[in-house]
C-alpha cells in the first residue's frame, strides 16, 4: 500500500508498554520492578506477564496499576504509524461518504495497546485480537496481531488495513444504530442459533464497510497497489469461522458460527471493494 507519508489521525491513544492492572496479594517491592524493566528491555516484552506472575503466586484480591515503559523496535514503531495513517484515511472517507446523505460522521478515537486494556467494555486482553467498544466509540488494537495474521497465512499491509477498516465498520453499525437494533433482536430471539446468525450478519457488513472504505480510498489516495486486493481476501478468508475450526482440529459447526465462513468474508468485502457503496452492505436484508 502507498501509505508512508500520508496524513496520521490525531486521535490515536498509545498506551503500549504502560502496563495495566496487575492482581494478586502480594506487594511490588523495587527489586520486582527493576527485574521487570530489565525485562522489558532484553526481551522487547511486555513485563506484565512476568508481573501478574508475581503477584497471583502472593495470593489475595488487591491490584495495582503499573507502569512500565517499553522499547518499541523500529518495525513495531513502523506499524503504528501505519496504523495511525489507516485510521485517519478511514476518518476522510466516512465523513465524505456520510456528508453526501446530509449526515454528519462521527468520529471514533483508536487505542493501541499490549498486555490488556480497560476500556468501557471491561478489561481485555491482546489475546482477543482487536475490537470495538461502542460504549466509548474507540476502536482497540494491538499491534501484536499482526504477527498472528501472518502466522494465519495472510501478510501484507492491506491485510491489516482490513482489520482497522473492519473494526471501524463496527463504529458505524454503532453510530447510525444498526448495532442496538441487532442486540435488541438478539435478546428477542430466545435462540443461541438465531444470535449466532445475527453476530454473523453483523460481522460479514462490517467486512463490505472495510471494502467501501478500501475502494474510496484507493480512488482518493491512490493507496492500493497491485496484490493489495490479493492481500485483504486472503486475509477474510484466513479468520472464517470455518477456517478457524479446521485449523483448531475440530470439525466444522455452522450453528456455532459468529463471524461467518471464509467464503462469506471474502464475497462481503469483494462486494465493499467493487461497489464503494454503502448500501450495498445490507446483510440484513439480503442474508449471509
Amino acid at each position: 500500500m502507498r501509505w508512508k507519508g500520508q496524513r496520521k489521525s490525531t486521535r490515536i491513544d498509545d498506551r503500549r508498554g504502560k502496563g495495566g492492572v496487575v492482581r494478586g496479594g502480594a506487594k511490588l517491592s523495587g527489586g520486582m520492578i527493576i527485574i521487570a524493566l530489565i525485562y522489558a528491555v532484553v526481551t522487547g516484552q511486555n513485563p506484565m506477564s512476568l508481573l501478574g506472575s508475581i503477584m497471583q503466586q502472593g495470593g489475595g484480591s488487591s491490584q495495582q496499576q503499573v507502569q512500565i515503559p517499553k522499547k518499541q523496535s523500529a518495525q513495531e514503531q513502523e506499524n503504528a504509524d501505519f496504523s495511525s495513517v489507516i485510521f485517519a484515511s478511514t476518518e476522510d472517507i466516512w465523513q465524505q461518504v456520510f456528508a453526501k446523505s446530509g449526515q454528519q460522521y462521527q468520529v471514533p478515537t483508536m487505542v493501541l495497546f499490549d498486555g490488556q486494556v480497560q476500556s468501557r467494555c471491561g478489561v481485555n486482553s491482546e489475546a482477543v485480537g482487536p475490537f470495538y467498544c461502542p460504549g466509548d466509540n474507540t476502536v482497540y488494537l494491538s499491534l501484536g496481531f499482526f504477527k498472528q495474521l501472518e502466522r494465519m497465512g495472510a501478510p501484507g499491509d492491506f491485510a491489516r488495513a482490513y482489520v482497522i477498516g473492519h473494526e471501524v465498520g463496527h463504529h458505524i453499525q454503532n453510530i447510525t444504530g444498526t448495532a442496538s437494533q441487532v442486540r435488541k433482536w438478539q435478546q428477542e430471539s430466545g435462540s443461541k442459533t438465531k444470535v449466532n446468525q445475527l453476530s454473523v450478519l453483523m460481522e460479514l457488513q462490517a467486512d463490505c464497510l472495510a471494502g467501501v472504505w478500501a475502494h474510496h480510498a484507493n480512488q482518493q489516495q491512490n493507496m492500493l497497489e497491485p496484490g493489495d486486493v490479493e492481500e485483504g481476501l486472503r486475509a477474510a478468508a484466513s479468520i472464517g469461522d470455518d477456517t478457524i475450526q479446521q485449523r483448531a482440529g475440530r470439525r466444522v459447526n455452522v450453528e456455532g458460527f459468529t463471524h461467518g465462513s471464509s467464503e462469506q468474508r471474502v464475497k462481503w468485502l469483494k462486494r465493499g471493494l467493487q461497489t464503494g457503496n454503502y448500501d450495498s452492505c445490507n446483510t440484513f436484508s439480503e442474508g449471509a
